[in-house]
C-alpha cells in the first residue's frame, strides 16, 4: 500500500506531483542524447525528477543508468562506483560475461553476487585501480557497451559535486569532460545539492565542464500543484483537508517538496479515521517538525562565530541585501564592511544560505523557522 506522504527519499509516481514541464525537458533531453545539469538546493526533489523521468522510458531505446556518488571521496572510488552502475545496469546477468563487459572484466578478479531470486538484481564488486584501468578506459566503458548493444545510454550521476571535493579536482573533471564530450551514444545527466559547488563546477568560464550540456534551474513547486495533492492524500488516508490548510502547509515550509510531505505527514497522523483539520492542530505540528530537525539545526549553528550568526539573524529578519549599509551593521553588529564577504562566502559554503540576484536567503526553510524561534 503506499504512503499518504513520503519524505527523506525520492518519492514514486503515488508521491510525485508538479514538475509537468521539467519532467518533458529531461525526457526529451534524455531521448534526443543531450547532456543536463541540474541544480538547486537540497530537497527540491532533484533525484524524484530524474528517476521519475527514468521510469517514464524504461523498455524503450534509452537505457538510463542512475549512482549517487556522495560517498566518494577520490578519482579512483569514483570510477569503481560509476563502472559497477554501468555494468549492474545495462547487463542482465545472462548478458554479464558477454563481449560488452568480458574485455574489461578480463583484467579484474570481481566479485559478482548472484541472488537465487531470478527476477532480482546481482552485486558486482570490482577493485578497479590505476594498476588495473587507465580513467579514459573507465571512463569509455559505457560508450562501447552503448555501441555495442546500438542503445543510447544516459548515465545521471547525482551529489556530482563530490568531485568538485576530490584532489585535483579541476584534472580530474578535465579528463571526465576529454572523454565525455566525444561521446555519441552515451549522454550524462549531473546533478547535486550543494548549489553553490554545482555552480562552481558548471558556471565558470574558465572550468573544464562549462557549458557542458543543457542547464535547468530547479524551481520550487508551485502551491496550486500541491493543494489539490495534499487535499486527495488526505482523502484517501479518510482524513480530511481543506485546500485553506493545505495552503497553509506550503507556506508554512516555503513549499520545499520534502518539507510539504513531512508537515502533511505529521498532521495526517494525529488526525483520527474521519476527522478534518482544525486551526489547533497546525501549530503543535508545525512544532514538531522543527523539534524534529532541533539536534542537526544545533550542530550547524554550534562553529559560528558572533558575525556569522548575526549574518544569520539579518536575513531570517527579512534583510536580504544591504549589509554594507551603516544602519544594517549598526543594528546587526556585522563589523566592517570588509568583513561582509568573509560571512557571506563561510555560511554560502556551509550551506546555510545562498545568493541569488545578489542578496542572501537562508536555504533551509525549517532551520529559519527554528532559529527564529530560538535566536530572535
Amino acid at each position: 500500500m503506499d504512503k499518504s506522504f513520503v519524505y527523506g527519499v525520492a518519492v514514486t509516481d503515488y508521491n510525485f506531483t508538479g514538475r509537468e514541464k521539467e519532467t518533458q525537458r529531461l525526457k526529451l533531453n534524455f531521448e534526443n542524447g543531450l547532456n543536463t545539469i541540474l541544480i538547486s538546493p537540497r530537497r527540491w526533489g532533484k533525484t524524484s525528477l530524474v528517476k521519475h523521468v527514468c521510469r517514464q522510458i524504461a523498455g524503450g531505446d534509452v537505457i538510463t543508468v542512475y549512482l549517487d556518488i556522495f560517498g566518494c571521496k577520490s578519482e579512483y572510488e569514483f570510477y569503481n562506483a560509476l563502472a559497477t552502475a554501468v555494468l549492474q545496469q545495462t547487463a542482465s546477468k545472462a548478458q554479464l560475461w558477454m563481449e560488452e563487459a568480458r574485455d574489461f572484466l578480463m583484467r579484474l578478479t570481481p566479485k559478482i553476487s548472484f541472488s537465487p531470486d531470478p527476477s532480482s538484481d546481482f552485486s558486482v564488486s570490482l577493485g578497479i585501480t590505476p594498476e588495473t584501468h587507465t580513467p579514459e578506459q573507465v571512463l569509455g566503458m559505457v560508450e562501447r557497451i552503448a555501441m555495442q548493444k546500438g542503445r543510447h545510454v544516459v548515465v545521471c550521476i547525482d551529489e556530482f559535486q563530490q568531485i568538485g571535493e576530490m584532489d585535483n579536482s579541476r584534472s580530474i573533471q578535465a579528463r571526465l569532460r576529454s572523454v565525455w564530450q566525444h561521446h555519441h551514444m552515451t549522454s550524462y545527466c549531473l546533478f547535486g545539492g550543494k548549489q553553490h559547488m554545482m555552480s562552481g563546477i558548471f558556471l565558470n568560464r574558465s572550468m573544464p565542464f562549462y557549458q557542458f550540456g543543457d542547464l535547468m534551474w530547479l524551481q520550487k513547486i508551485p502551491t496550486s500543484d500541491w493543494i489539490g495533492y495534499i487535499t486527495s492524500h488526505f482523502e484517501q488516508a479518510g482524513r480530511h483537508i481543506s485546500e485553506e490548510f493545505a495552503t497553509r502547509i506550503c507556506e508554512v515550509v516555503d513549499n520545499y517538496p520534502s518539507y510539504v510531505q513531512h508537515l502533511a505527514s505529521i498532521i495526517l497522523h494525529r488526525l483520527q479515521e474521519g476527522e478534518a483539520v482544525t486551526e489547533e492542530l497546525m501549530e503543535p505540528s508545525i512544532a514538531e517538525l522543527i523539534s524534529t530537525n532541533e539536534m542537526l539545526y544545533m550542530q550547524q549553528v554550534e562553529p559560528l562565530s558572533a558575525y556569522q550568526m548575526n549574518l544569520l539573524r539579518a536575513i531570517v529578519s527579512g534583510v536580504h541585501s544591504g549589509y554594507n549599509e551603516k544602519r544594517v551593521r549598526t543594528t546587526f553588529d556585522l563589523g566592517s564592511p570588509s568583513n561582509m564577504v568573509r560571512l557571506r562566502d563561510a555560511l554560502i559554503e556551509r550551506d546555510l544560505i545562498y545568493s541569488e540576484m545578489r542578496q542572501l536567503y537562508v536555504t533551509d526553510p525549517v532551520f529559519s523557522l527554528w532559529f527564529r524561534r530560538r535566536f530572535l
